[in-house]
C-alpha cells in the first residue's frame, strides 16, 4: 500500500513540475531518460504523460521492438521499446523499473515509449551542445549536449519520430 502511495506522490510531483517547466518561457527544457545506458532528452512541449510500466498485449507479425498495446488511462497506445527500435538495447531484459512517457496530444500518434529509467528535468543552463561531428543522423535526433558530470545526451524530437516512416512500421 505504501509502494503505491509513493508511486502516486511520485507521479504527481512529476506532473507539477513538467507542467511548471512547460510554462516557463526561460528556455528550452527536456525530460531525460535513459534507454539501454544512453541519456536522451525529449522536449517537454512533446512529451505527455508518463505511465509505470505494464505489460502490453502483444500483437503479433510486428517488429521485435514493438511491444505491442497497453491501456494507459483509457485510451490504446501503441508501444514501443526505444532502445530496441534505435538499436541500442543491449541483452538486458526490459526491467519492470522501467516507465511508459506518451506522446503528446497534440502529436495525433496513441504511442508511448519504453525508457529504462526518468532522469529528471534538464533545461538549457545545465547542458553544454556537443560540436556537431558531421555523421549522418535520422532527421528525429537533434542535438547533443553534455551535463556538468559530462555525460552526454542526445535531444529526441518526438513530433519528427512520430512521422519518420521506419517507426511507422511496425509490420515486422
Amino acid at each position: 500500500m505504501a509502494n503505491k502511495e509513493a508511486l502516486r506522490e511520485l507521479q504527481s510531483r512529476l506532473a507539477e513540475r513538467l507542467q511548471a517547466a512547460r510554462t516557463q518561457e526561460r528556455g528550452r527544457a527536456w525530460l531525460a531518460v535513459e534507454c539501454g545506458s544512453h541519456g536522451f532528452l525529449f522536449p517537454l512541449q512533446e512529451a505527455g504523460e508518463i505511465f509505470p510500466f505494464a505489460p502490453a498485449m502483444q500483437v503479433p507479425y510486428t517488429s521485435r521492438w514493438f511491444m505491442g498495446v497497453a491501456n494507459l488511462r483509457g485510451r490504446l497506445h501503441g508501444v514501443v521499446d526505444l532502445a530496441g527500435f534505435l538499436g541500442v538495447r543491449g541483452n538486458e531484459p526490459v526491467r519492470e523499473q522501467s516507465w511508459f512517457v506518451a506522446f503528446n496530444a497534440d502529436l495525433n500518434i496513441n504511442c508511448a515509449v519504453l525508457v529504462d529509467r526518468l532522469a529528471g528535468l534538464r533545461n538549457l543552463q545545465q547542458l553544454t551542445p556537443e560540436p556537431d561531428d558531421g555523421q549522418a543522423k535520422p532527421a528525429f535526433v537533434g542535438t547533443h549536449y553534455r551535463d556538468e558530470g559530462k555525460r552526454l545526451w542526445r535531444e529526441l524530437n518526438l513530433a519528427q519520430l512520430a512521422t519518420e516512416a521506419a517507426f511507422l512500421k511496425i509490420a515486422g
